[in-house]
């Protein structure tokens, strides 16, 4: 395209040299690129390189790969084995589940996947979220009496989260580890970045920044690899999962303050021996970052069993050679057999995904998705659009989330037996680019609470049908499905 367009005002030996160059591009992109990727993927980077080869070709060398640096990798599986080497109290636990063999199936995978056992006697308190999650975690902040770990993708304070971090600054004033991940580009992109750096600098607070995007001190890496994970374990007592950041509800942002527009949560607070196979996740991710082992902190809790649920930690990110997220909620999806609840703030599934829910809901699986009416990104809500007319010709019933709220929890659940809920969202850039952490929950007390949740949701949502959604205009379409192509770029 270029050369065209330079014909006549560029010297012939430019022309031809900008024209050969055009040509290698384009037929060494069709050899390199589809390899190790998925075919969607791999013709929406083609497509882009044959209409603006120059620029795709600079865009693909920027984002195109998707794992972590060979070095960070090597680093993790390092991190995975130091840890997991010194977890003595959890190398010989084993479940007494009575569930169903497929769920001991899906227990299997994520063992061999992300290395965690499935552990029976933990509690968990399910908690929706603002303003009570901050609440929970800080009465147990301020009871810590060993050691405080953090990790969230966003940090902030401000007037929701002040009370937290108060509390975490007495803690390490008296003596308490505490420990603080963030995501670096996650956090420095919301307001009050600075302020919460002078804040942790000022106090006895340990903390780090992960994935750090710092090219003059030599860390550099994929723009949008991050670290998605919200973990806080207290003591090795308590812990704390979800999809909820460490940021009040507009996201300080004044023009979602104007438009009334909060996100909606989900949190869990655990206690039993979950809570040390979570805190392994912030273990790994402490010490990648800063290659100090927590390894005398991964000890069972004093108090065994205070619950009934069984629970299961699941890890994934580009750290893994697998999609160990992906994986598991494929395999849960082909072993409904009743219900599937399914809610998802960014719903762009790969194939694998797609085919496992209408499969569901074209051999008679009752299937619901929820999603936010309208959401806060662009790109992502109208790519997660163009997938609807395929869910609803397949019979899942589709619930939109009243505007100008932004459905954000994550978490789906299985017939009577399984409840998952963690960080990850159901679309490729979780699947693939994030690191990610999930909890596995098992039996019908979880579950029941779990569907509690979700018919508040069902509650103060339209349903959408799928007549109706035939009729939206063409230029809504046409924006749809332009948006699914740069959805498929990884």
């Amino acid at each position: 395209m270029w050369p065209i367009s330079l014909a006549g005002t560029a010297p012939t030996w430019i022309v031809v040299l900008l024209s050969i160059a055009d040509l290698v591009i384009r037929v060494l992109a069709i050899g390199i690129i589809p390899g190790n990727r998925r075919p969607t993927t791999a013709m929406a980077w083609l497509l882009g390189i044959f209409f603006v080869p120059f620029v795709g070709l600079a865009l693909f060398l920027l984002f195109g790969n998707f794992r972590l640096s060979s070095r960070r990798r090597a680093q993790q599986e390092i991190v995975n084995t130091r840890v997991r080497a010194g977890i003595s109290a959890l190398a010989d636990v084993e479940s007494d589940y009575p569930g169903p063999d497929w769920v001991k199936s899906a227990g299997e995978l994520n063992r061999r996947l992300g290395s965690l056992p499935m552990v029976d006697g933990n509690s968990v308190d399910l908690i929706p979220g603002y303003p009570d999650s901050i609440l929970a975690m800080t009465e147990a902040v301020r009871g810590a009496r060993k050691f405080v770990n953090a990790e969230f993708y966003i940090m902030s304070t401000d007037h929701v989260t002040n009370d937290l971090l108060t509390a975490m600054e007495e803690a390490a004033e008296r003596g308490v580890e505490v420990r603080v991940l963030f995501d670096h580009i996650g956090t420095l992109r919301v307001r009050g970045y600075r302020n919460l750096l002078n804040r942790l600098k000022a106090s006895k607070i340990q903390w780090r920044r992960m994935l750090p995007l710092l090219p003059t001190q030599g860390q550099w890496r994929r723009p949008d690899l991050r670290n998605h994970r919200k973990i806080m374990v207290v003591d090795g007592e308590i812990a704390f999962t979800g999809s909820q950041n460490l940021i009040e509800p507009s996201y300080n942002n004044p023009k979602h303050r104007k438009a009334g527009r909060e996100w909606v949560e989900l949190m869990a607070r655990l206690r039993g021996p979950i809570v040390t196979t979570l805190n392994v996740v912030f273990a790994t991710d402490w010490l990648s970052e800063t290659d100090e082992n927590l390894e005398h902190q991964l000890q069972l809790p004093a108090n065994p069993e205070p619950g009934t649920v069984t629970a299961q930690v699941v890890p994934s990110g580009p750290g893994f050679i697998t999609e160990n997220n992906l994986r598991l909620f494929n395999t849960l999806i082909y072993s409904a057999q009743q219900r599937i609840s399914i809610c998802s703030p960014y719903f762009v599934p790969d194939d694998s995904l797609l085919y496992a829910i209408t499969t569901a809901a074209q051999r008679g699986v009752d299937v619901e998705l929820f999603v936010s009416e309208k959401g806060d990104q662009f790109l992502v809500h109208h790519a997660q659009r163009s997938y609807y007319e395929a869910l609803l010709e397949a019979g899942v019933r589709i619930y939109l989330y009243k505007a100008p709220f932004v459905l954000h929890a994550k978490h789906f659940t299985i017939d009577d037996e399984v409840a998952v809920l963690g960080s990850s969202n159901m679309d490729m850039r979780s699947f693939s680019l994030n690191l990610e952490v999930s909890v596995m929950l098992l039996g019908a007390d979880i579950v029941e609470s779990m569907r509690a949740v979700e018919n508040t949701y069902r509650d103060i949502s339209t349903e959408l049908k799928l007549d109706e959604w035939r009729q939206r205009p063409l230029a809504a379409r046409y924006i749809d499905n332009v948006a699914r192509l740069t959805a498929t770029v990884q």
